[in-house]
Formats: structure tokens, sequence, C-alpha cells
């Protein structure tokens, strides 16, 4: 199993408008305690938390907010956050953005999330576009602190991560795509074996209409 981004959110303050997560546990609770504690201004910063880093871009007001694999670095994972923050605001603009409710947009952008967090864990052409726009050099600038620095002193938060159902379903995807293309594949066959079935037929047809006549008068 690939390394990979397991949760996001976008959030105004502590006020979640969309989030969509790939496991089970209590992601969401640490990533909404981080929210707590943000700063208003604009930043980028990387809380530790074990195996897995929780990943912060703030810009205008609003978080946007993913948790990966710690193995999985930095680079690709605040590429991911650029691109949400693009389309979030593209889709919605700031200003929305300022007065939607909670979970205003969970509907229609929690499937966004969803699939632009599978094209960053598997597209290769992801870190390449990073690397175009200077990603690389923007990750080093960015502050790495654990995240009891969030936290009330003497207070510990244990990040539950739970894969068993992701996997079940990436499996259960895997033999729904693996039976699609067989099918697709006896299909064309089928396809291809009837065409060639009618070429022969007129092939036969030609023959005997030049050896006899086109009404078969020999």
């Amino acid at each position: 199993m690939p390394d990979q981004i397991l949760y996001s959110v976008v959030a105004r303050q502590t006020v979640v408008l969309a989030e969509f997560s790939l496991v089970q546990g209590n992601a969401n609770l640490v990533a909404h305690r981080i929210l707590d504690k943000l700063p208003s201004e604009d930043s980028r910063v990387s809380y530790t938390q074990e195996r897995h880093v929780f990943h912060v871009l703030v810009h205008h007001g609003l978080a946007f907010v993913c948790m990966a694999e710690e193995a999985f670095g930095r680079r690709i994972p605040f590429a991911f956050l650029d691109d949400i923050r693009d389309k979030f605001l593209s889709a919605y603009g700031p200003e929305a953005a300022q007065y939607a409710v909670a979970y205003e947009y969970n509907t229609e952008f929690s499937s966004v999330l969803h699939q632009r967090m599978r094209y960053f864990a598997n597209d290769p052409n992801a870190d390449a576009i990073n690397r175009v726009r200077g990603g690389v050099a923007e990750v080093k600038n960015i502050m790495v602190e654990n995240i009891e620095k969030v936290l009330e002193r003497g207070e510990r938060i244990e990040l539950l991560v739970d894969k068993t159902d992701h996997l079940q379903s990436e499996s259960f995807a895997f033999k729904r795509d693996a039976s699609r293309m067989k099918k697709k594949m006896w299909w064309t066959n089928v396809r291809w074996i009837a065409v060639l079935a009618v070429v022969v037929l007129i092939i036969i047809y030609v023959v005997i209409a030049i050896v006899c006549s086109p009404t078969f008068q020999c």
C-alpha cells in the first residue's frame, strides 16, 4: 500500500466546511483540535503525531488541513493543499466561505477532496507539477512541530487510525475493475469475431459471384 494522504478538511477557524477520510479513527478530532489553536495569519506548518503528520495551510482566514503518513514527506501534501485551496476558492469564492455554516460544502466538495487525495497519492505527475511550480524550495521553509505544541499543557491525544475498511474497499475496487476489464475484453473479442465472420462471408460471396454469378447459377 503506497504512502498517501489519509484525511483532509477545509475549515473557517473551527467551522468545518468540508472533509473526507480514507480511514476510520479519530483523525478528524485531532484535526479539529489543531484548528482551534491555529493562528489567524497566513501560514504553513506541519504537526507530527507518531507515524503521521498533519499539514496545515492557512489562507485568508481559511484553513486547509490534511493528514498523511510521515514517510510521504511534506512536498506532495502541501502541493495537495495548494490544489484544494485553488479549487475551493474557484468553486465558492472567499466571500461565500466567510458566511458558510458547518459542512455547507461537504456534499459537493468532499468528493473533490477524495479525488484529489487519490490523485496526489498515485499519479507521478502530481509531484512533477509541484516541482515546476517551485514547491520544493518553498517546503524547506515550513515549520515542523510536535502536535503537543498546540495542546494544553499535560493534555494528550492518541491518534487512532484504522485502515481496515480502506483496504477492504480498495480490494473490492480492484476486483470490480478487474471484472469490468475482463467483461470489456470479452465483448471486444466477440465484436472482432463477428467482424471477421462478416468479412469471411463477404469474401465467400464475392468468390462465388465471380465463379458463378450474383444469382449463384453455376
